[in-house]
C-alpha cells in the first residue's frame, strides 16, 4: 500500500468523482481507478458504492477514510519532526507546465537543482499552458511552464524563454502519404484526410490556429487532451495531427512528420518558465528561478 493511494483517496471523497480529480492530478483517470481497486483489493471489499449514479462510500469506505485520515496526519508528522531532527527542512516546489517544457526542457535542470539541493522536493503538474497560468495565478503552482501566453498580458508575469520549437504535421510511419518514401505533400491532399489536435487551452493549438490561418480547411474529426492520446491515434490509424517537432524527433517509430509543398514552415512558438510579477519567492524557490535564468540562454 502506498502513502499516495491513500491520499487520492482521501481527495476523491472530497472531488466526489473520478474524473474531475484526474483532471487536478498528474495520472490519467484509469491510473486513479487502478488505485483505488488496488486498495479496495488489500482490504478485502468494496470501498465505493459503484451501483448508484451519486457518488457515495460504503460503510466500509466509511471506516478506511477514517482511518486514512489519520494514518496520513501520522506520516506527514512523523516526515515533518524527522526533518526538523536532522536540521533539514523539506520545501516544495510546485511547477505546472504544458508537455513539452514539463516533460522535455524543464527536467534535466530540475534533476541538476535537487542534487544540489536535497532539501528541495519538485512537484510536476503536466497541463496545458492555461492551466498552468490558472495554477500560478490561484497559488496552486509556484512556477509555469508554458507554450504560450493566451489571452493573458505578458505584463502580468516574470519570464524567462527557455526554448524555441517548430510545429510540424505528423502522420503514423505506414501512413498511405509515405508510401513512395516521400513525405512532402500537398495541403490540398492533406485536407483529404482525417485530422486530430488539441483541446482549446493548449499552447500548440494556440499557435497553430494564429500561425496558421487555413487549419479551418482541415478534416478536423477529433479533439483530445493530451499528446500520448494523439500519438496513439496518429500512430495506429490514417489520422493525421499537429505535434512539437521536438517530441516528433524523439519518436520516429511512433509518427513521421510532413512537409507541406505549399507551407514550408507550419508554425513555430517559443517556451517560456513564468511566475506571477514581482512575487516574493522563499529563498530557495528565489535560488531556484535563478539558476533557471542563468543554465538556459536564449
Amino acid at each position: 500500500m502506498q502513502i499516495e493511494y491513500l491520499r487520492n483517496f482521501i481527495k476523491l471523497t472530497q472531488f466526489k468523482s473520478f474524473s474531475k480529480l484526474a483532471q487536478e492530478l498528474p495520472i490519467s483517470q484509469s491510473t486513479l481507478s487502478h488505485q483505488i481497486s488496488q486498495l479496495e483489493k488489500d482490504f478485502g471489499g468494496k470501498l465505493i458504492n459503484r451501483s448508484t449514479k451519486k457518488f457515495e462510500l460504503t460503510k466500509a469506505g466509511e471506516i478506511f477514510l477514517k482511518h486514512a485520515e489519520s494514518i496520513i496526519n501520522i506520516y506527514d508528522n512523523c516526515k515533518r519532526e524527522i526533518s526538523e531532527f536532522f536540521q533539514q527542512k523539506i520545501e516544495d516546489i510546485i511547477i505546472s507546465a504544458s508537455t513539452i517544457p514539463g516533460s522535455h526542457v524543464l527536467p534535466k535542470y530540475i534533476a541538476e537543482f535537487r542534487n544540489k539541493n536535497p532539501s528541495v522536493n519538485f512537484k510536476i503538474l503536466i497541463n496545458n499552458s492555461q492551466k498552468s497560468i490558472e495554477n500560478i495565478k490561484k497559488g496552486s503552482a509556484d512556477f509555469a511552464g508554458i507554450g504560450s501566453f493566451m489571452k493573458y498580458n505578458r505584463d502580468g508575469f516574470d519570464f524567462i524563454k527557455i526554448g524555441e520549437e517548430k510545429l510540424k504535421f505528423i502522420c503514423s510511419p505506414t501512413h498511405e502519404l509515405l508510401q513512395d518514401g516521400n513525405n512532402s505533400v500537398s495541403f490540398e491532399v492533406l485536407t483529404k484526410y482525417p485530422f486530430v489536435w488539441r483541446e482549446k487551452g493548449s499552447g500548440m493549438r494556440e499557435t497553430f490556429k494564429n500561425q496558421f490561418p487555413k487549419y479551418k480547411d482541415l478534416n478536423i474529426k477529433l479533439i483530445i487532451n493530451d499528446n500520448d492520446s494523439i500519438i496513439s491515434t496518429v500512430s495506429d490509424s490514417n489520422y493525421i495531427g499537429i505535434m512539437s517537432e521536438i517530441m516528433t524527433n524523439k519518436i520516429p517509430h511512433l509518427v513521421k512528420s510532413l512537409e507541406i509543398k505549399e507551407f514550408p514552415e507550419v508554425a513555430k512558438r517559443s517556451l517560456y518558465f513564468l511566475k506571477l510579477k514581482n512575487k516574493e519567492l522563499s529563498e530557495l524557490k528565489n535560488k531556484f528561478w535563478e539558476y533557471i535564468k542563468q543554465k538556459i540562454k536564449f
